[in-house]
């Protein structure tokens, strides 16, 4: 049965991520995008309330046969236009991704592209989040995309609970395959801390997020799953 695709991200319209995504869900039916017009990343579930959100057509989306609109408000935003306002029938379901970066442990209270997927869940739909790693190798995820978007489409929805899909950024050669029913990790990819970038006459001070890389295998989670060379797939549950 063909579906009815509502796709939205943190990194931009014009990402490389969201078109990939667009092309394969393409697949399954019919899509429809609104993005951020530019990068929203760590906004987490936050929408707009105190202006307008403008909505454009992309006419320069690179996969053809998309309804892609543009969007100057938070990802979350884009769910709640795009699904209450763009589109003329209600979404099957609501993909947010693919996100330039992980988002599993700790990370993903702060992720937009878990808080767009979040608002999705939140207006009824099935909801999926999707990440992959940094360094431009995109091997696992071509892989196996396809598999698992066609493996959690059947899923129902349950409120209150999300998919988080992270892909492994290293080589398919290395990839050990997928590990479902993960659980979210309590560990964090950086410890965190800031660095004095400036310091001001009056006593204040400018100060720039400068995490440190610090790697903790976590048995059964999202985050070591992902250390392991594996693509985790598990259920993220609000609990606000």
């Amino acid at each position: 049965m063909s579906k009815k695709i509502f796709i939205t991200n943190d990194d931009g319209i014009e990402s490389d991520g969201i078109a990939r995504l667009a092309k394969v869900a393409k697949e399954f039916g019919e899509v429809w995008i609104v993005a951020p017009e530019s990068q929203r990343s760590a906004a987490s579930h936050s929408i707009t309330l105190r202006h307008p959100i403008d909505v454009h057509p992309f006419g320069d989306f690179p996969v053809k046969g998309i309804h892609a609109f543009s969007c100057s408000g938070t990802p979350g935003d884009c769910v709640r236009v795009g699904t209450l306002n763009i589109m003329p029938e209600k979404p099957d379901v609501v993909l947010a991704g693919i996100n330039f970066g992980y988002n599993v442990a700790s990370d993903i209270q702060y992720s937009a592209t878990a808080g767009a997927a979040f608002e999705g869940e939140f207006q009824g739909y099935l909801s999926i989040a999707l990440s992959e790693g940094i360094n431009g190798c995109h091997e696992v995820t071509d892989k196996y995309l396809k598999e698992i978007l066609k493996e959690l489409f059947d899923k129902p929805y349950v409120p209150g609970q999300i998919w988080n899909v992270n892909f492994p950024q290293c080589l398919l050669s290395e990839c050990k395959g997928i590990l479902r029913d993960r659980l979210v990790s309590r560990k964090a990819f950086y410890v965190d801390r800031y660095k004095a970038v400036e310091e001001f006459a009056n006593g204040g001070v400018s100060l720039m997020v400068d995490g440190l890389y610090s790697p903790e295998h976590e048995d059964l989670t999202d985050f070591g799953a992902i250390l392991d060379n594996y693509v985790s797939v598990g259920v993220v549950k609000n609990l606000s």
